[in-house]
């Protein structure tokens, strides 16, 4: 697994996967076009932003290494690593790759026959922190470090790196020169972040000596301390910085949970953050109403009018315990209300500034088992979907494009982007009827398993439910069609000891209260038993009841038969001892048949081999998905439309990815994977077919839809070693429409970045695609009497 892996599984929480925007290949700039949205940072010239001042910072947590390179680094790391140590290339606002002039010169392809040898010329002025030039011996160690080939160093990667020979000094101590054994087209992907030997040179030095510190920097920023305790990270001016110094003296990253960030904006805990689309409600609600709480929302905004007067008549009562109880309450929500509108208050200086992540939400079909193992329904599923109503949803209500992405492997801007969806199609719906039809799939189909049973992926074998599984679509009594429930009656009619089995069993069964809670058949037209539906008779059409209660009312009957004929018998007796002996015997009547069950038929769903299409939907569950969920129920009635039902499954965060998505225990799964400069690297293990291991189990590296193909993984090779970028790129966008037509996964929307930014902050915000030049990044001088005469 590759340290952009480990990194990548941090945000699956959350709904997206982390990986960092390393260097990639130069092109033209037509290629890839534009980006869909700009970098949003209130782009200020150096003149204008004064020099000193703290910056404090929010992240999601402090670092558990300072080694980019370990498995358990984070986005932490990646942002201190960026700040702190050297990155040979950096982003720019489309997401391309540029040699840094802090560091490189100049690092250029100089020999391609018989071996590729790429020469560095680094700025003569770049030294460590410790005085000491940057060179060929950081090169080295590094190398060594991450090829592979010493397993003791601990280190989650070493793609790229095992393909150098040698590295060596150039003509003097500023040249450094790399000789590949096979040729590597990402090869500015290598030594970004740069470490100083010291920290690997020795395998002690690698695993331990970079968790918690780093004593060698060489960044406009040096590290200083790491409080645990107040969870902030202090980065502080670099003295022997040879570049621009940095405009701050300080930079504190500040450890702040996304759902307790307005609470720290508010309070003047953090100056900048990244917020979630709740938080930057809250901040337009307090430009909206100038900072004023009306109780239309907040922590009153659900209190009616009776509930208020019945707590002011409980709090002011004869019942001297209860009216303790509720003054109690009554106060602490009063303090609750206060809180809120001093925070609103402050948050109405604050800004939000938005783009678009260098991240894509996607659908995840997984095609291991179960119906998604056909290709022709997962491409059913994929052309059921309407892509750009789906990115409106998110995008549209922050003011952001919402043009679907068009590639797995490069956004709107980057030079390998190009939309090759059209190779598996848009949104057709009879298309995908017809490949439902031709893998077998049928409406009314014969159910020949128990009610209950599905199609999908088998369940994950714990024996427990979901108490938070709410099945949604055709069949299960939330789309207005039809509820197939569990027929305990005889003879079709209800057992009355079920009316009273209480409320939760029909609410857990879809049901509704009132007269369907009589029946515990098929209600065909369930929109009767709707939420504010008339209800004064019940559905006139019941389905049969279970066999076993027919076999039952059969018996039934036949002993009532019997007993009617034993009477007529001993009556004929009686009448022959009365002058009647003549007459002939009565005669028993035949025992009717026991009554056929009428087959279950899966209605508007389709159905195959005696099994419902209903797939498992599984989402997180936690604060900060809302988007996701609401993107989820959409999918789930565009699905409907086509004949395929969904279970929707919302679990917690921490167990989504880890027992759900990387397990294969889901049919389909809405997460997000990054951009990355250089795909034929960072993308392969991400769409990299599933081979079997030794033990029987198949290692599917960072592809969790297990779907793949032997072309796919040739086209990524073959781009990986290719030296001509203009042609890497073009094989990019082959692999690229490969990955479409497998419709493994379908790209949906770019995520939205949205970040609150105390006033006067200058060249900071929403970076997009770019990386953050933090050096730049500070406080705007004030306004001058020449600045005032301007306006």
């Amino acid at each position: 697994m590759t340290q952009r892996t480990r990194r990548s599984l941090a945000l699956l929480t959350s709904g997206v996967l982390a990986l960092p925007l390393l260097a990639g290949c130069g092109a033209a700039e037509e290629e890839g076009g534009t980006a869909a949205a700009g970098p949003d940072i209130a782009v200020t010239t150096r003149d204008r932003v004064a020099d000193g001042g703290v910056l404090r910072w929010a992240v999601d947590s402090l670092p558990e290494t300072l080694n980019t390179f370990q498995a358990d680094a984070d986005a932490t790391t990646t942002r201190i690593a960026g700040a702190v140590l050297p990155q040979l290339f950096v982003l720019d606002a489309k997401g391309r790759p540029v040699a840094n002039p802090d560091y490189l010169e100049k690092a250029e392809v100089v020999e391609r026959e018989p071996k590729q040898v790429v020469l560095y010329k680094l700025n003569q002025k770049a030294v460590w922190s410790d005085g000491r030039e940057i060179g060929a011996p950081d090169f080295v160690a590094q190398w060594r470090a991450l090829n592979g080939k010493d397993s003791a160093y601990w280190t989650a990667r070493n793609a790229g790196y095992d393909r150098i020979e040698k590295i060596e000094r150039g003509k003097n101590d500023l040249e450094v020169k790399v000789t590949f054994s096979k040729p590597y087209g990402d090869w500015r992907s290598l030594f970004g972040p740069l470490y100083p030997k010291q920290v690997m040179g020795t395998p002690e030095a690698f695993n331990e000596g970079a968790r918690g510190a780093l004593k060698v920097t060489a960044g406009p920023f040096g590290l200083g301390a790491i409080d645990k305790k107040s969870g902030t990270a202090a980065l502080t001016r670099n003295p022997r910085w040879w570049g621009r110094a940095a405009k701050l003296d300080t930079l504190v990253l500040t450890a702040v949970p996304r759902a307790a960030r307005p609470a720290a904006l508010a309070e003047g805990k953090v100056d900048l953050a990244e917020i979630d689309r709740a938080g930057a409600d809250r901040i337009a609600l307090a430009h909206r109403d100038a900072g004023q709480v009306n109780g239309a929302h907040g922590p009153a905004a659900d209190l009616t009018p009776a509930q208020a007067t019945l707590s002011w008549a409980i709090a002011h009562g004869s019942d001297e315990t209860k009216a303790k109880e509720e003054q109690e309450s009554r106060e602490k929500n009063a303090q609750a209300v206060k809180k809120y509108a001093d925070e609103q208050s402050a948050l109405r200086s604050f800004a939000v500034r938005k783009s678009l992540e260098p991240a894509y939400t996607q659908l995840a079909m997984n095609g291991a088992s179960g119906p998604l193992s056909d290709e022709r329904v997962r491409r059913a599923v994929a052309r059921a979907l309407d892509r750009k109503e789906l990115a409106e949803i998110v995008l549209k209500p922050l003011g952001l494009p919402a043009q679907p992405v068009g590639s797995h492997l490069a956004l709107a801007g980057q030079q390998a982007y190009a939309d090759n969806s059209d190779a598996l199609g848009g949104l057709d719906p009879q298309a995908a009827q017809a490949l439902l039809s031709d893998a077998g799939w049928r409406k009314n189909g014969k159910l020949t398993d128990p009610a209950g049973a599905k199609a999908g992926s088998e369940s994950d074998g714990s024996g427990t439910k979901d108490d938070s599984k709410t099945p949604s679509g055709p069949g299960t009594g939330n789309d207005g069609l039809y509820i197939v429930g569990q027929d305990d009656g005889r003879g079709g009619a209800p057992r009355r000891a079920a009316a009273h089995e209480g409320h939760g069993a029909h609410a857990a069964a879809g049901l509704p209260e009132g007269p369907a809670r009589e029946f515990d058949g098929e209600i065909v037209d369930a929109d009767r038993f709707a939420p504010g539906a008339r209800r004064e008779q019940p559905s006139p059409v019941l389905a049969p009841g279970s066999l076993a209660a027919q076999q039952e009312e059969a018996l039934l009957t036949q002993a009532r038969t019997l007993d009617d004929a034993k009477r007529a018998a001993a009556d004929a007796d009686g009448q022959g001892e009365n002058g009647a002996d003549d007459k002939e015997p009565a005669r028993a009547t035949p025992a009717p048949a026991p009554a056929k069950q009428a087959a279950r038929t899966s209605g508007a769903v389709l159905a195959k081999d005696g099994k419902p299409l209903t797939l498992r939907f599984v989402l997180p569950a936690g604060p900060g998905s809302e988007a996701l969920r609401s993107v989820g129920d959409r999918i789930s009635r565009m699905l409907q439309t086509i004949g395929v039902a969904t279970e929707m499954k919302k679990v917690a965060d921490e167990s989504f990815f880890k027992d759900h998505v990387a397990s294969g225990q889901y049919d389909l799964a809405l997460y997000s994977w990054p951009a990355t400069a250089y795909p034929a690297t960072d993308a392969r293990p991400i769409f990299a077919k599933p081979e079997p291991a030794a033990d029987g189990s198949l290692v599917v590296e960072q592809n969790y839809t297990r779907v793949g193909t032997d072309h796919i993984d040739q086209l990524f090779d073959q781009a990986a070693g290719e030296l001509d970028e203009e042609q890497s790129r073009e094989l990019m966008r082959k692999a690229d429409a490969r990955i479409w037509a497998a419709a493994g996964s379908i790209p949906i929307y770019q995520r939205p970045e949205l970040v609150a930014v105390k006033p006067g902050l200058a060249n900071a915000g929403a970076f997009g695609l770019g990386a953050p030049r933090y050096q730049d990044i500070g406080w705007m001088k004030p306004p001058t009497e020449k600045d005032a005469k301007k306006k």
